[in-house]
Parts: C-alpha cells; sequence; structure tokens
C-alpha cells in the first residue's frame, strides 16, 4: 500500500494450517540458544546489523521456524486469544493487513474445519490450506465488497487487523497513519461483525484514542489495551480488544 500498506508481519515459513491443531499451539518459546553477535561489515550498515542481531537472538522468530509459523507474529494472535478465547471452533474470522499469513495460519488451527478464514494484504502470499487469500489493496472502494462476498451472505464473528503504515519516525504522523488505517478498519468491521463478534486491531502506544475509542465503548460490551508477551518491548504498538458487539 505505499505509505499504507497492509502489511505488519515480516519473515517468511512453512503453509502451516487447516488442521484444527489447537492443542498443538505453544503460545511461547520453548527455550533460547547462544546470544549471536553481528558485526557491520561487507556493506552492512550499523542499523542493518542491529536488525539482523535482534532477529537471529529473537526466541520468537526461532519458534516460529520450529512450529511451521510464516511469522512471528503468529505468536501475537496466539497469545491474545489464549488470554480471550476469541477464535472459537467454526467462527468465521477476516483478517487485515494479513501477509505473510502468521495470523491466518493461527485462526484457520483455532476455528478448525467448520470455520472459515478470510485474508486480505496488498502483498502476495503463498496459499494457506483451509484460508482464503485475496492480494488487494484494502484500502480500495473494491475491498470490502470483495470481502463480504466470500462471507457467503453471512456474517463474521472475529474481524482481525495488524495493518501498520510506513514508519516515518515521527511519533505524531505515525500514531496518526495507524489511527487512520483502525477506523478504516472497524467502519469495515461494524457492517460485517454478528451480534456478539471480536474486533481485534493494532494501534500505537496511547491506545485507541478519541472517536475510535468512543464508538468502540458504545458497540461493544467491553474495550480492552493489551501489549501481548511477543509484541517486542522497544515497539509502540498495542493492540485494542473489542469484545462482545452489540450488533
Amino acid at each position: 500500500m505505499s505509505q499504507r500498506r497492509s502489511s505488519g508481519r515480516g519473515g517468511q515459513g512453512g503453509s502451516r494450517g487447516g488442521d484444527g491443531g489447537h492443542e498443538r499451539n505453544v503460545s511461547r518459546p520453548t527455550g533460547r540458544g547462544l546470544t549471536v553477535r553481528v558485526k557491520s561489515a561487507n556493506k552492512r550498515t550499523v542499523s542493518s546489523a542491529r536488525w539482523l542481531e535482534r532477529q537471529l537472538n529473537d526466541p520468537y522468530v526461532a519458534e516460529a521456524k520450529k512450529q511451521g509459523y510464516r511469522s512471528r507474529a503468529a505468536f501475537k494472535l496466539l497469545q491474545l486469544d489464549d488470554k480471550f478465547h476469541v477464535l472459537k471452533e467454526g467462527a468465521r474470522v477476516i483478517d487485515l493487513g494479513a501477509a505473510p499469513g502468521g495470523w491466518c495460519q493461527v485462526a484457520v488451527d483455532r476455528v478448525g474445519e467448520r470455520g472459515k478464514v478470510i485474508g486480505i494484504d496488498l502483498l502476495p502470499m503463498d496459499p494457506i490450506p483451509g484460508v482464503d487469500l485475496i492480494q488487494m489493496d484494502f484500502m480500495s472502494e473494491e475491498a470490502p465488497d470483495v470481502l463480504k462476498r466470500l462471507l457467503d451472505g453471512g456474517l463474521a464473528n472475529v474481524v482481525l487487523s495488524d495493518m501498520a503504515a510506513s514508519a516515518t519516525g515521527h511519533s505524531q504522523t505515525d500514531h496518526l497513519k495507524i489511527m487512520a488505517l483502525a477506523e478504516t478498519a472497524y467502519d469495515f468491521a461494524k457492517d460485517v461483525l454478528a451480534e456478539g463478534g471480536v474486533f481485534i486491531c493494532k494501534v500505537l502506544q496511547g491506545g485507541a484514542t478519541g472517536e475510535l475509542l468512543k464508538l468502540l465503548k458504545r458497540d461493544f460490551a467491553d474495550v480492552k489495551h493489551v501489549k501481548p508477551p511477543a509484541s517486542r518491548s522497544d515497539s509502540a504498538e498495542i493492540y485494542v480488544v473489542a469484545l462482545g458487539f452489540r450488533g
């Protein structure tokens, strides 16, 4: 999405999904190895060396590879669901900003064969068994109707958004950009959620603010801000979890 790309989850991995393996999911790393140091050499910048070092020493990156998830971000959704139990057997789930597919992998595992999972992102994604994946800009006018058609006339039980705008380094600007994505995600969610449904959306520290928070508190029975353990401590991201859509 250029400035407003819908992907917030880096990394690639296997095509896990579709086998109802809820009980096998581990939402925290099972162990850590030796610390790896990376030097800025061979035309590698200091910032890229730091990023690579963080990746190599991140237990969630290693655990994602071990469990076959496409990104470490899968553990954020696993931990949110362990806490709030929103991905119920048979649920219908829409994942906005789905690339590379880690959240879709978690969702299809947990809702099982009777459920339905739809993911959309501007970036291409390898197929995931049991998931309808769409390569499209969610911010386009056509996207909401395409997603609604995939619900086959029904409603969704859960709408997820891990969308993130490209960072500028200016905190106030970045906050405004991600809040615009969050507000657009909720405008869509309120049109497709069934009564009792759930909306989970990434925002930045300070949480969902102003008009959006007022709308969520009006339309849902309970609204919380949560930073799952898998969210890096130096990241400003946090998730708003809205439970019990009033319809």
